[in-house]
C-alpha cells in the first residue's frame, strides 16, 4: 500500500476544523505538529484507566505505568537506533535537552580557553545555553558562517574546528530555512581533532530516518511534540558512558540512590536526569507516535514531504515577487519554505494567510542572529508534514496571491 495523505489525514481529528469559515490547511508543522487519534486516544486511556506514578509502586497501577513508560523508552531507543534504552533521557522538550547538556557536561567538562563551535543558523536554544556555559568556565564561542544561500560554508568549519575545540554542536536542519546540513562531514571534522559533537535534530527527526550508530555523535536532541507526540516530552540521546560522567542536571525525587543529611547518591542513567515525576501520559503516548511514524515509514515521509517541497518551489517561481531563503535545491532542504512577500511585513502576510484558513508561521523562529545575518527583521514560512497534500500547496499559492492583492504589491515592487 502507498503513502496516502489524503488517507492519513483522516486520523488526524483537528484537520476537520473550518478556519474563519474556511477549512483548515495547516502549514506550521516547523512549530509543532498534529496528533493522531492513536496518540490522543492513548494519552486518553493512560488517564482513564492506568494512572499512577512510576517506579517503587508495588500497586498493579504503578507497575502498569511503569511497565508502558519503560516501552515507550524502548520503541523511542529503536526509532533512532541507540544501543540501548538506558540512553534516553526523557525531558519537557529539547530545549531543555540542550539546557541539561550544556550544564552537566558543560559545566564539568569545559575549561578556561576551550572552544565551543556552533553555527550562525543556530535556534536560541542551542546558543543560549552554550553563552552561559561559556560565560561560566571561561570558555569561547566560534560560529561557522552561513553564506546568503542559507547553507554553512564548510571550509570556514574545517578552519574554526581544531585542536581548542571542545565541543561541536549544530542543527541537522535549520528550523528557519530547512537548510539539511551535512552532518557526518561535520561530525568527522569534530573527531579528528577529539571534540565533543551534539546534533539538534529537533527538524531532523520527524521527517527523515536517525541513525546514531551511523552518525557516531555523542549526543542528540529531538522533541515529541513535532512528529505527532504530546507537547511537554523531549529527548535526550546520550552515549552511556558519557551520561554516566555526567553530574546530574536537577536534585529531588528518583534521581537518587541513597541520601543521608550531608549527602547523597545518583541513581542510575538515565533515571539520573529525571527528577520528580515526569510526563508520564506524555511520554506513553509519544510510543504511539512512533509507532505511528514507523507504520509510515521515514524514508516514504522522506518522499512525500520533498514532493511537497518541489511543487511549493515552483509555486514561488512562478508567482514572483517573493523572496526565498534557504537553498533551492529541494534535496538540500526540508519541508520548509521560508519567504518574504514585496516588503510587507510576516506578521501581516501569516494574518492573510490566517484569513484564508491557512496557518503559518511569521518572526525571526528563535533565529535572530541568522536574520540579522540575512539583513532581514524576519520570515514568513510554511512547513510541511506527513498529512498535508498537493492541495494544500495550492492553498500556498493562494495565500501568497491574496497577500499581493490586499496589499496591492505592484509588478515592479522589489524585495530582500
Amino acid at each position: 500500500m502507498g503513502f496516502d495523505p489524503k488517507a492519513i489525514r483522516k486520523d488526524f481529528p483537528i484537520l476537520n476544523r473550518k478556519i474563519r469559515g474556511k477549512a483548515l490547511v495547516y502549514l506550521d508543522n516547523a512549530a509543532t505538529s498534529q496528533k493522531p487519534s492513536s496518540v490522543i486516544d492513548l494519552e486518553k486511556s493512560f488517564y482513564e484507566t492506568n494512572n499512577a506514578n512510576i517506579h517503587r509502586g508495588v500497586h498493579l497501577l504503578s507497575q502498569e505505568s511503569t511497565e508502558m513508560m519503560d516501552l515507550s523508552r524502548e520503541k523511542v531507543a529503536k526509532f533512532i537506533g541507540a544501543a540501548s534504552a538506558h540512553e534516553i533521557v526523557f525531558t519537557r522538550n529539547a530545549t531543555e535537552a540542550l539546557n541539561l547538556v550544556a550544564h552537566s557536561w558543560g559545566r564539568k567538562f569545559l575549561k578556561e580557553g576551550d572552544e565551543i563551535v556552533l553555527t550562525e543558523m543556530e535556534h536560541h536554544s542551542n546558543l543560549v545555553p552554550w553563552q552561559l556555559a561559556a560565560k561560566a568556565k571561561g570558555a569561547t564561542l566560534k560560529f561557522i558562517p552561513v553564506t546568503p544561500e542559507g547553507t554553512i560554508e564548510l571550509e570556514a568549519a574545517r578552519g574554526l574546528i581544531g585542536p581548542k575545540t571542545k565541543l561541536v554542536a549544530f542543527t541537522a536542519m535549520s528550523n528557519a530555512l530547512g537548510t539539511i546540513n551535512p552532518v557526518p562531514e561535520l561530525l568527522a571534522m569534530a573527531k579528528k581533532h577529539g571534540a565533543t559533537t551534539l546534533v539538534d535534530a529537533s527538524q531532523w527527526t520527524p521527517h527523515l530516518k536517525t541513525d546514531v550508530a551511523a552518525w557516531d555523535c555523542d549526543f542528540l536532541v529531538f522533541s515529541s511534540h513535532k512528529m505527532l507526540g504530546p507537547t511537554g516530552i523531549g529527548v535526550l540521546w546520550g552515549k552511556r558512558k558519557l551520561l554516566e560522567s555526567m553530574d546530574p542536571f536537577m536534585g529531588g525525587g528518583d534521581m537518587i540512590q541513597e541520601v543521608w543529611l550531608d549527602r547523597s547518591t545518583w541513581n542510575e542513567v538515565p533515571y539520573k536526569f529525571e527528577a520528580g515525576t515526569p510526563n508520564i501520559a506524555g511520554a506513553i503516548a509519544f510510543g504511539a507516535a512512533v509507532d505511528y511514524l514507523n507504520k509510515l515509514g521515514m524514508e516514504a515521509v522522506r518522499r512525500h514531504e520533498l514532493e511537497l517541497t518541489e511543487a511549493a518551489l515552483r509555486v514561488v517561481e512562478a508567482e514572483g515577487q517573493i523572496a526565498l531563503y534557504g537553498p533551492r535545491d529541494p534535496q538540500h532542504r526540508g519541508g520548509v519554505i521560508s519567504f518574504n512577500v514585496a516588503d510587507i511585513h510576516p506578521h501581516d502576510v501569516g494574518q492573510v494567510f490566517d484569513s484564508e484558513g491557512i496557518a503559518i508561521r511569521a518572526g525571526h523562529h528563535c533565529c535572530q542572529p541568522l536574520m540579522r545575518k540575512l539583513k532581514i527583521g524576519g520570515t514568513a514560512r510554511a512547513s510541511f508534514y506527513v498529512y498535508n497534500t498537493l492541495e494544500d500547496v495550492s492553498a500556498f499559492g493562494r495565500g501568497l496571491r491574496k497577500v499581493k492583492d490586499f496589499f496591492k504589491v505592484p509588478a515592479e515592487a522589489k524585495h530582500g
